[in-house]
């Protein structure tokens, strides 16, 4: 699944006006400004509208699984084809917002830039801080960090194409460290700390990754989907340092309180225990998974790690 890397520069003189985590808050702006800067049928409503399944804005931010899917069609939504990236240890100006394009969503990043840009005009948080868009970068490979400037205000913009990431080899012992909540459900029920398990994250991520390539790539996802999920569940955790992070978001569009909880902390996994699971788990960490992931919630990093204590 090709993937692009961006990183959104703005200029803001109060970054500590936004909520403690901004996810939410820029999502629903650039979503406002998206429907403003395409949508020209002015619904209130767009499944009603004639350019449902052509207009930008619909399959950015509501992603309608088109009529001859044989996957979801019970769903009103497909998975979002990107992910904003917030990193909450901003140190002064400018402030910066991570943005990833799946798949064929690259072809629409004009759009993209300019909603991002009108969003900050409009302004953030209660007090509605200004942001200002300077630059545009993205990384020349997902995976490498090579970044480089493809746009400022005036000037054309100018990216290179996704590229599909190609996972090292596993190290022989690793962790995961949950950067933001990580929310799952198994059976209905919240996974929490003393109930996680691998297979929790694995599952959510393969069902993710299909779903993303379903509907964003022409190339679907093809494995053993039963197989995977059931491995999965032999596959120990070592040394798991977890906690849970209460967190609720108000959602305009539902006019409600939303509860976005999640795990936060460590583990490790052995090398030689998740082959077959491993280039999932390192392309999640761009996919992110769990509720949110679209906000950046359930993002993780991967590190090499030595021997646990207690093997």
């Amino acid at each position: 699944m090709p993937l692009a890397v961006f990183d959104c520069s703005f200029l803001c003189d109060d970054t500590q006006a936004l909520p403690g985590y901004a996810g939410s808050a820029w999502r629903g702006a650039f979503g406002r400004a998206l429907k403003r800067a395409v949508c020209v049928a002015r619904h209130a409503e767009c499944p009603t509208c004639l350019l449902y399944r052509t207009c930008v804005y619909p399959y950015v931010f509501e992603t309608p699984p088109p009529p001859e899917a044989r996957k979801m069609r019970r769903y009103t939504a497909a998975p979002h084809p990107f992910v904003l990236r917030i990193d909450s240890r901003q140190d002064g100006a400018p402030y910066r917002l991570g943005l990833i394009l799946f798949g064929r969503a690259d072809r629409h990043l004009p759009y993209f830039v300019h909603a991002l840009a009108e969003a900050g005009k409009t302004g953030l948080g209660r007090q509605r801080r200004a942001f200002e868009l300077i630059e545009v970068r993205q990384a020349q490979r997902p995976d490498a960090g090579d970044w480089r400037s493809i746009y400022a205000p005036g000037q054309p913009l100018n990216p290179v194409a996704g590229s599909v990431i190609e996972p090292p080899d596993p190290p022989e012992w690793l962790e995961i460290h949950l950067e933001t909540p990580l929310r799952l459900r198994r059976e209905e029920h919240l996974v929490t700390p003393a109930r996680f398990g691998f297979a929790d994250l694995f599952g959510a991520l393969l069902r993710r990754i299909s779903m993303l390539s379903y509907f964003h790539t022409e190339t679907p996802l093809e494995v053993d989907f039963a197989g995977l999920s059931e491995a999965s569940r032999e596959v120990p955790l070592y040394e798991p340092k977890l906690r849970w992070y209460d967190w609720t978001r108000y959602s305009s569009r539902q006019d409600t309180t939303l509860e976005m909880g999640g795990l936060f902390g460590r583990f490790r996994l052995r090398g030689r225990d998740i082959g077959p699971f491993w280039p999932y788990l390192w392309l999640g960490q761009w996919t992110h998974a769990g509720k949110g992931a679209t906000l950046g919630l359930g993002r993780y990093r991967i590190h090499p790690a030595s021997l646990p204590d207690t093997p």
